[in-house]
């Protein structure tokens, strides 16, 4: 079981086997509170799980927060198209999915991946006015991608608050 507690909420989590941990810095995603590499899957890009986090209003919905993600990739990529969204959860705890196609520059050449985003509300108990998004994303090439979409289902299953 890991543990991040640099977001809004600390969250414990496991990650699949075949999975490990590497500090931000080290794949250039300084923002990211905690990042995963599947080594066995690089082909010229290794697929990663990111996990980021913010706290907003508890009154605003998630799409908005995935509209945001939107528009920061669009900011350093190009063709950035959303596929299928989904809600789930509840009214307290809600999560939404979005599957994201995308290009990248990529040492010197146009690189396109696939991502799937998922965003996970959860409620400030000590100020109710306010909720943690947790942001989770799978970033794979398209043929890495339905190979590893069942272990990030499996990770996103464990991801929890601390403690819970």
């Amino acid at each position: 079981m890991s543990t991040v507690s640099t977001l809004p909420v600390p969250i414990e989590f496991s990650l699949p086997d075949g999975w490990r941990s590497v500090p931000p810095k080290e794949v250039n995603a300084e923002g990211a509170a905690f990042v995963a590499v599947h080594p066995a899957s690089s082909k010229g890009f290794t697929a990663n799980i990111t996990i980021t986090g913010d706290v907003r209003s508890a009154d605003e919905p998630l799409t908005r927060a995935a509209d945001q993600a939107l528009d920061d990739l669009r900011a350093g990529a190009s063709d950035v198209e959303l596929g299928k969204r989904n809600e789930v959860g509840t009214d307290d705890n809600p999560g939404l999915t979005q599957a994201v196609r995308l290009s990248i520059p990529y040492e010197g050449k146009q690189l396109y991946l696939v991502q799937l985003q998922a965003f996970i509300g959860m409620a400030d108990t000590g100020d109710p006015s306010r909720r943690a998004v947790t942001q989770v994303v799978l970033s794979a090439l398209p043929e890495q991608f339905d190979q590893l979409v069942g272990d990030f289902q499996d990770f996103l299953s464990t991801v929890r608050p601390e403690g819970a």
